[in-house]
């Protein structure tokens, strides 16, 4: 797995390097290979700047599919080429398994910018054993620099296969008071729980009696517990929610299996954009990519 991870790696990155950036990574890549002091691991990672920007990937389909071959559930879709750069320098390890490299790769937080950090974050799915660094991700998701936070918390593998549910709990419901797209959180739909949802529903209140909007991303968290509460909400917002909750709604309540509640509300909806998602829900399709549309169709900015 290792060997197609630094492939694929290597892959995405030197096409979308100058010749003078790829002449560095080449010559970094052999020297990181060989066994680099640890000084030196982290001053390659910090000089990686000099030779790659912050611009998108713009990565094909293939590319894509390629990175979710090599490591299921991996898509750097939004990472930078920088990002890319650092974490391709990191794989490159060839001890990635030894107790040496958790210690030099713990000492690359110590004095790591914010842009170093993410990618730090951003690596760990895709380290072997990786499950050895859940403390290390537990504290970027107490960051409380949001890219910070993102980095492990969108679009990463990484807390749904090594988070226990406290940790995995903790991450979505700082996500949705963040107000960040949870669709985007890799598994959500497997590891809903009677708990997440009861946290869900209980800061839903909260935000109800201090007045405040109730983001509709909230319905993401919902299963089949607690319907009767689920009901209640959706009954509250519905009166005055604008398409896009509305929408989200429904799709909530039929991933907490509110199948006949959906029914009733699909005999006096005339918006066409509820409806089809009326049509999806009933249809079954109600999973995080369907909350996606729900973004894209609305053009929402996503981080």
């Amino acid at each position: 797995m290792k060997e197609q991870i630094t492939a694929t790696l290597a892959q995405l990155l030197e096409p979308r390097l100058s010749d003078a950036a790829l002449d560095f990574w080449q010559k970094a890549q052999r020297e990181v290979a060989a066994g680099a002091e640890r000084s030196r691991f982290s001053a390659l990672i910090s000089m990686a700047s000099r030779h790659a920007k912050r611009v998108p990937l713009a990565l094909t389909e293939a590319e894509l599919a390629a990175c979710e071959h090599a490591a299921p559930g991996w898509s750097p879709k939004r990472w930078n080429l920088l990002e890319l750069f650092r974490v391709a320098l990191i794989c490159t390890r060839e001890d990635v398994t030894e107790p040496n490299f958790a210690e030099d790769f713990e000492s690359l937080f110590v004095y790591a910018d914010e842009g170093e950090t993410c990618a730090l974050y951003r690596s760990l799915a895709l380290l072997p054993e990786a499950g050895r660094f859940v403390w290390r991700a537990g504290e970027g998701c107490r960051s409380n620099m949001l890219s910070v936070f993102s980095a492990i918390a969108l679009d990463n593998p990484y807390p749904v296969k090594h988070f226990d549910d406290t940790g995995w709990n903790q991450l979505v419901i700082k996500a949705l008071f963040l107000e960040l797209p949870l669709h985007r959180i890799i598994g959500l739909d497997e590891r809903r729980s009677a708990e997440l949802t009861r946290i869900a529903l209980d800061l839903a209140d909260e935000r109800r009696s201090a007045g405040r909007a109730i983001a509709h991303d909230l319905w993401l968290c919902l299963d089949a517990s607690h319907a009767e509460r689920s009901r209640a909400l959706a009954e509250q917002l519905w009166p005055e929610a604008d398409t896009v909750t509305r929408s989200a709604i429904v799709l909530g309540l039929a991933r907490a299996e509110q199948h006949t509640e959906v029914q009733r509300l699909a005999e006096t909806e005339s918006d066409i954009d509820v409806a089809h998602a009326i049509d999806a829900a009933l249809g079954g399709k109600f999973d995080q990519q369907q909350f996606a549309r729900l973004v894209t169709n609305n053009s929402e900015t996503e981080l």
